[in-house]
């Protein structure tokens, strides 16, 4: 099989790797990539906002499957472009990935299937702000109705700062805030059948316990010792399914990977948030974990024919991953900084640890930093206190000036 996979982070080189893996896939070719990415695929330069060049791209590579990594070509349209040339691909349409697209459409999704959430409201005047800010009080929490690439959210007790953050949004939902722990949970789906994978649990603030600034999230860990065994079941019925027959009853089904976000509250399990597309960095812990080969999977979906396909199987072995973010991330972050150590972790920490790159470049011989979440490590182990040994043992050998990354990744989860 031929594979095609757009994107250039981090989540797209955990989907390369995994893809290379797989022995139906024949070649494999990623459009643009990175420089991590190019070691195991070939590298093509595109648009990945332009559907018509992404579709021709892949009838001119006779991809038999195409796989759209993030969320804005999603929300473009460019699986609609790839699916009208007659090419199977893994990724909602640009109506169904409103899903991410739009968090009120989310909300009113939610509100038709009876999927249970935080109550919220949608503002688009500073009266709807005000109002939706003292009916729920501290903590506050505001999220641009659009896509922000990770960093639309606020959740503050600074009603200043949760009342700029929602006048700088064109609309904004502005939401309850909800306890608990938090928890990933991917689906893949063909718009009827939903398969779950495994849960993960990441960690959005850039800080150390939970300080900072909310990110693109900064590591995260699977499986969950602390959940629940019938987890992933009760949300399969109260969330996953109900949501994918809401959109297909719409006539908008939903074919590609959908993520919840979930809280555990006091008061059951809450949908936080849908994305439309696999989730970094938790995509890099649950595929490192995932026994079962992965592109027929996605063709199945792709093809509507997931029903065919048995559950999936895992590793029992735990697996964390710690994101090196550089210089001054998530505000406006420097790029162009040579990364070192990158042959020391393929040489002493393989094939239990591996670095995945998202935002990277070559320059000459070098590998330089191009983005603010330069790069993440991933290590597996027996148990979560080993894969976490591992993880920032290879960390640990990678060198980029200014870079900082969270030390406490697991470390509850792991008892220590």
């Amino acid at each position: 099989m031929k594979v095609l996979v757009i994107g250039g982070g981090a989540r797209e080189h955990a989907l390369c790797r995994s893809l290379s893996l797989d022995p139906d896939v024949t070649a494999l070719h990623c459009a643009p990539g990175n420089a991590g990415i190019a070691e195991v695929a070939e590298l093509h330069p595109v648009d990945a906002l332009d559907g018509a060049a992404v579709a021709r791209l892949a009838t001119g590579l006779e991809a038999e499957l195409v796989v759209v990594g993030p969320e804005a070509p999603l929300v473009a349209g460019v699986a609609d472009a790839v699916r009208a040339a007659g090419i199977p691909c893994f990724g909602p349409s640009e109506e169904a990935a409103l899903l991410e697209g739009s968090k009120a459409f989310a909300k009113d999704v939610m509100a038709a299937a009876g999927v249970p959430t935080a109550r919220s409201y949608v503002c688009t005047t500073h009266e709807e702000i005000d109002e939706a800010l003292d009916a729920f009080g501290a903590p506050y929490v505001v999220k641009d109705d659009g896509l922000a690439a990770g960093k639309g959210v606020v959740v503050t007790d600074d009603v200043e700062q949760a009342r700029a953050h929602a006048r700088s949004c064109d609309r904004v939902v502005i939401e309850e805030y909800l306890d608990g722990p938090e928890v990933s949970l991917f689906a893949i789906t063909d718009g009827t059948t939903v398969l779950p994978l495994t849960p993960a649990q990441d960690f959005k603030r850039a800080l150390d316990d939970d300080q900072g600034p909310n990110t693109g999230g900064m590591g995260a860990y699977s499986p969950l010792p602390w959940a629940d065994p019938k987890l992933v079941d009760e949300v399969m019925a109260s969330v996953l399914q109900p949501t994918v027959d809401e959109l297909r009853r719409r006539g908008t089904p939903f074919q590609g990977l959908l993520y919840a976000g979930l809280a555990i509250t006091s008061r059951g399990v809450r949908v936080i948030e849908f994305n439309a597309r696999f989730g970094d960095p938790e995509t890099q812990v649950v595929l490192a974990r995932l026994r079962t080969p992965l592109a027929r999977v996605l063709l199945h979906a792709a093809n509507g024919t997931l029903d065919s396909e048995p559950p999936l199987t895992w590793h029992d072995d735990a697996a964390v991953t710690v994101v090196v973010a550089s210089h001054n991330y998530p505000d406006t972050p420097r790029t162009g900084d040579p990364i070192e150590g990158l042959d020391e972790v393929a040489a002493k920490d393989a094939p239990h640890a591996y670095v995945l790159h998202a935002g990277t470049r070559r320059d000459g011989d070098a590998v330089v930093s191009a983005g603010g979440r330069v790069l993440s490590v991933t290590a597996t182990g027996k148990d979560l206190a080993e894969a976490r040994e591992r993880a920032y043992a290879a960390v640990g050998r990678i060198r980029l000036d200014g870079s900082h990354h969270r030390t406490d990744i697991a470390r509850k989860a792991a008892g220590e």
